[in-house]
């Protein structure tokens, strides 16, 4: 499967809970912070649930 990095840009403080919990589950706890991932169909839908609050880029 092919990798991705993400990468937390903005807060999380004054989002919906749906949105921390998902950061949490990411990896992502720290502003900056960047976790690599496997690009699955889950992890796909857990970082279009917060692509306003993160950078997205293939790891090749």
């Amino acid at each position: 499967m092919a990798k991705i990095k993400v990468t937390q840009i903005k807060s999380g403080i004054d989002r919906p809970e749906r949105q921390k919990r998902t950061l949490v589950a990411l990896g992502l706890r720290k502003l900056n912070k960047t976790v690599e991932v496997e690009a699955t169909p889950q992890i796909l839908g857990m970082v279009k649930t917060v692509h306003h609050l993160v950078k997205v880029e293939e790891v090749k």
